[in-house]
């Protein structure tokens, strides 16, 4: 699911199992020193003998790179931190915690919808002076009225990903002549001269409704604006509006023709996720199509089909079909649970730089911190990543459909992700499917 931080962007190396309890390290000196190249920003409180439960969706190599932070934690602070997995049902797991008296003290959701619902329900903490102001200091407005709920900030942001970018396969491009394309007019022209050189240009996973929502949002949102994309995701203007029309009219420039989609768009309907990567970089040159449309963490299955990013694999930004090109973003925001001297520390460090290298150094993590160094990505390919989703300040929008009720935007077989799916059966009924999409969204947003 893309609304999970998914797997890493860069999985170079082997991990040594971290586990799910706090470090032992013995240092909690809070200097100027270092720690595997981690800076030291910021002052943390002692709180040895304080104990915290942190709980996140996150498990594998994802589970140990955060295990990791909190270890930075543990050594800077004296905290013994404990990481307790959630299951991909978050709301779930929170609520029978809180019913059971015993909540983590900090959780890391994965959804603005989650976070609001949340707050409604009175189960968040808002965050403390010294933390909000660490906060404000390391990010823009955008990321923090996405941890905001209610007039209060509640959320730090500390994983994020950059969901408007496309992969592509770096021989096949050569083969063909192929340039890489900045707007939405040189990428269909692009998309022709691969098809005319005998490859499938584009690679649509089209079995997973999801990816097609992506698409949409990242057309949406660069043709219609900022504006307009929030209105659309709040359903303050109908999926019947022109905008719509426009839009999907665009993306039917792509889905229209056959011959520029891997199988055709029967053969995209059937093709998963995983598959719709895989099959542009396995084989390399021989691969079955030349490029796949999706964000940072398409990267674990590129590594898959065993290329080399940066080399055989390499990436640029969604081209741009307005004046802008987009930039949709997905994330994973920390909140407090308890009240406490600890949780707030700890979302105090996460909205640092000290806390977001620790794991950028590892790789398979962008940050929206805009004073952490660049230089602590371990290659230029995530680099690039981290400074576009930075570099993009207020200009960017979280991802349209995790925003939306799961019953329109985040369910297999219905809603949003079923009615995409029919347009890419059909790209010419542009109407019908604007008016299915407005049923729908009518009955998920009860309006």
């Amino acid at each position: 699911m893309r609304t999970a931080p998914l797997l890493a962007l860069v999985t170079a190396a082997v991990l040594a199992a971290a586990g799910c309890s706090g470090s032992s390290g013995k240092d909690t000196k809070n200097d100027d020193r270092t720690s595997s190249g981690v800076p030291h920003t910021l002052q943390l409180p002692k709180l040895t003998g304080q104990k915290l439960k942190v709980t996140a969706v996150w498990t594998g190599v994802e589970q140990q790179n955060f295990t990791k932070v909190l270890d930075e934690f543990h050594r800077r602070t004296g905290a013994d931190v404990s990481f307790v997995p959630s299951g991909d049902d978050m709301s779930s797991f929170v609520g029978s915690k809180i019913a059971g008296g015993d909540p983590p003290d900090v959780a890391m959701l994965q959804q603005p919808g989650v976070l609001r619902e949340f707050a409604q329900k009175g189960w968040l903490k808002p965050l403390s002076a010294g933390t909000a102001a660490e906060l404000n200091k390391n990010f823009a407005k955008g990321w923090q009225d996405l941890g905001s709920a209610q007039g209060k900030q509640y959320g730090v942001y500390f994983k994020a990903s950059n969901k408007s970018l496309v992969w592509y396969n770096a021989k096949i491009f050569a083969a063909a002549g192929a340039k890489v394309p900045g707007t939405w007019a040189e990428f269909l022209r692009t998309a022709q001269a691969i098809a005319d050189y005998g490859v499938s240009p584009v690679s649509v996973g089209g079995a997973d409704g999801w990816t097609l929502t992506d698409w949409f949002e990242n057309v949406y949102l660069s043709q219609a604006g900022r504006e307009k994309y929030d209105a659309l995701t709040t359903h303050k203007i109908k999926w019947t509006d022109p905008s719509v029309k426009d839009a999907l009219t665009t993306l039917g420039q792509l889905f229209g023709k056959k011959e520029l989609l891997a199988g055709g768009n029967e053969g995209a309907l059937q093709t998963q996720f995983p598959t719709s990567v895989t099959q542009v970089f396995a084989g390399g040159d021989k691969a079955k199509a030349a490029m796949v449309y999706e964000g940072d963490f398409a990267a674990a299955n590129v590594t898959a089909a065993k290329a080399a990013i940066g080399t055989d694999a390499k990436v640029f930004p969604f081209p741009a079909v307005g004046a802008e090109p987009p930039v949709v973003t997905g994330g994973d925001v920390g909140v407090a649970l308890k009240d406490g001297q600890a949780a707030q520390a700890l979302l105090t460090f996460l909205a640092s730089p000290d806390a977001a290298a620790v794991w950028a150094h590892q790789g398979g993590f962008v940050s929206a911190n805009k004073n952490l160094d660049l230089s602590v990505y371990p290659d230029d390919v995530q680099r690039s990543i981290a400074k576009a989703l930075v570099g993009a300040g207020d200009n960017f929008r979280f991802d349209m459909s995790d925003q939306a009720p799961a019953a329109f935007g985040g369910k297999p077989g219905q809603g949003e992700w079923k009615d995409l799916q029919d347009f890419l059966k059909n790209p010419s009924d542009v109407a019908g499917i604007q008016q299915r999409l407005e049923d729908d969204a009518a009955k998920a947003f009860k309006s």
